[in-house]
C-alpha cells in the first residue's frame, strides 16, 4: 500500500470514529459527489466494521447540478421531494448519523442567475427543516469532511499544473486534519481536549458583550443570557461523543438577535452557492443588516439576505486565533469549512439552540423572545486578522482583552 493509500485509509477511519462515531447496530447515511467514490468506499468499510447495521449512500455530480441551474424550468427550483426530506427526518427521529463529504468547486454555478439558486436554497431549506432541527440541536451525530477535486486545486493553487496541485491540495489536507499524525485518533482526541480548555475559560467569563476593531470593523455583539461556548467535539442526545467538523479550530456562542450593532468587513472570500462573495460589508442596527456592500458577488450576497428576516441577523460568534494550523498555511480554501477555521467568523441565520443553557428543549417561539435567532439559512463568513482586537463586557461593566492581534490574550 502507498504512503498516500495509508493516509487515505486514516482519513476514512477519522471520518468513522471521530468525525460520526459510528456504533453497532446505526444506520450511516453518505451524502458524496460520485468523484469522492474511492474515498466513500473505505468510508463504508470502517462504518461496517464499526458495526454499521445499513449505509445508505446519496450521491450527487456536479456537472448534473449545473445542468439543471441552466435548463430546468423556473418551477422546478420551488420543489424539493418530499420522500427525501422525510426519509432525512426519519433517520433522525431513528438515531441514524451523516456524513457530508464535500469536492469543493467554488464557482460551480458562477453565471447561474443568483436568484435561482436562492429559490432552490430556500426551497430545500424550507423541506428540510424539521431534519435540520435535530442536526443544529445536535441530537444527532454528524459529520463534514473535504475531499480535493480538479476545481478546487485550481482555485487554491492557480499557478500549479493539476497533477502538483493535487498533490499538494492532499497534502494541506491530510495536515490540517492531522491524518499525517502516527495516530490521528488519539491527536483528535488531544486536540478536543485542548479547544474545551478554551471552552471552560469562555464560560467562566460569561461575558455579556463582544467587541470587534479592526480595519473596516468596529462591531458591538451581544452574547444572550445563560450563553454556552462550544468547541471541538459535541454530546449528541444519546450521550455520545462526535465532531461535527473535520477540520475544526474554532470555539463557538450564540449572539443576541437583537444585540449586534456596527459594521464588520470581511477577510476572506465566502463561497457560498457556488458563487464567491468577495471583500463584502455589513452594516448591523438593533441586530439586523441594516446596509452592505460587496466588490464581487453583491447579487448573491443580496439573495442571501433575502432568504427570510432571521437571514440578516447573526445566529453564531466563533473566536479561531491568527495563529493555528490553517491560518498558518497560508492558503485560502474558498470553502467554509477550511476557511472558517483559520478566522474568527460570524453566521447570518439560524442559532444553533444548545449554545443556551437549555436552549435546545425550548420551543422555537420561546427561543426567538430569548434572542435565539431563526432562519432557514446558517451561514459562516469570515472577519479574523492579525489586526483583530476582541474585548469582552463583563455583566459589572468592566472590559478585559480577549484577542489581541488575531491571538488570544489569555
Amino acid at each position: 500500500m502507498s504512503h498516500f493509500d495509508q493516509l487515505l485509509e486514516k482519513y476514512a477511519e477519522l471520518a468513522v470514529k471521530i468525525g460520526v462515531n459510528v456504533e453497532e447496530g446505526q444506520t450511516l447515511h453518505i451524502n458524496a459527489p460520485i468523484v469522492t467514490a474511492p474515498y466513500v468506499r473505505k468510508v463504508v468499510k470502517y462504518a461496517y466494521q464499526a458495526g454499521a447495521k445499513h449505509v445508505y449512500i446519496d450521491w450527487n455530480d456536479d456537472e448534473i447540478t449545473r445542468t439543471k441551474f441552466e435548463l430546468a424550468p423556473e418551477e422546478a427550483f420551488s420543489e424539493f421531494p418530499e420522500w427525501k426530506a422525510k426519509g432525512m427526518e426519519d433517520l433522525a427521529k431513528n438515531g441514524g448519523a451523516v456524513l457530508n463529504i464535500l469536492a469543493p468547486n467554488p464557482d460551480l454555478l458562477k453565471g447561474i442567475d443568483p436568484k435561482r439558486i436562492a429559490t432552490a436554497n430556500k426551497t430545500g431549506a424550507t423541506a428540510l427543516h424539521a431534519y435540520r432541527e435535530y442536526m443544529m440541536a445536535d441530537k444527532i451525530r454528524w459529520s463534514i469532511v473535504a475531499i480535493p477535486c480538479v476545481e478546487w486545486v485550481a482555485k487554491v493553487y492557480p499557478n500549479e499544473t493539476e497533477e502538483k496541485g493535487m498533490e499538494l491540495l492532499w497534502e494541506s489536507v491530510f495536515k490540517i486534519c492531522r491524518v499525517d499524525k502516527d495516530n490521528p485518533i488519539e491527536a483528535w482526541n488531544v486536540h478536543n481536549d485542548t479547544l474545551q480548555e478554551k471552552v471552560t475559560q469562555l464560560n467562566d467569563k460569561q461575558y455579556k458583550t463582544l467587541l470587534f476593531k479592526a480595519p473596516g470593523t468596529d462591531l458591538s455583539l451581544d452574547l444572550v443570557d445563560n450563553h454556552v461556548w462550544k468547541g471541538g467535539g459535541a454530546y449528541s442526545e444519546d450521550g455520545k461523543w462526535f465532531n461535527p467538523n473535520i477540520p475544526t479550530e474554532e470555539v463557538f456562542s450564540m449572539p443576541h438577535s437583537h444585540g449586534v450593532n456596527g459594521k464588520v468587513t470581511s477577510t476572506y472570500p465566502l463561497n457560498y452557492g457556488g458563487n464567491v462573495i468577495e471583500r463584502f460589508s455589513l452594516t448591523f442596527e438593533n441586530g439586523s443588516v441594516v446596509d452592505y456592500s460587496a466588490e464581487v458577488g453583491y447579487d448573491t450576497l443580496k439573495h442571501l439576505l433575502e432568504t427570510d428576516e432571521g437571514a440578516r441577523r447573526l445566529g453564531e460568534v466563533a473566536l479561531v486565533p491568527h495563529d493555528s494550523p490553517i491560518s498558518n498555511s497560508g492558503l485560502i480554501f474558498y470553502n467554509t469549512l477550511f476557511d472558517e477555521n483559520a478566522s474568527c467568523h460570524l453566521a447570518l441565520g439560524k442559532a444553533y439552540p444548545n449554545n443556551m443553557k437549555d436552549g435546545e428543549k425550548l420551543p422555537s417561539e420561546e427561543q426567538a423572545k430569548l434572542g435565539i435567532n431563526q432562519s432557514l439559512t446558517h451561514v459562516d463568513f469570515m472577519i479574523g486578522s492579525p489586526e483583530l482586537n476582541i474585548d469582552g463586557v463583563k455583566a459589572d461593566g468592566t472590559t478585559e482583552p480577549i484577542m489581541r492581534n488575531g491571538n488570544w490574550a489569555y
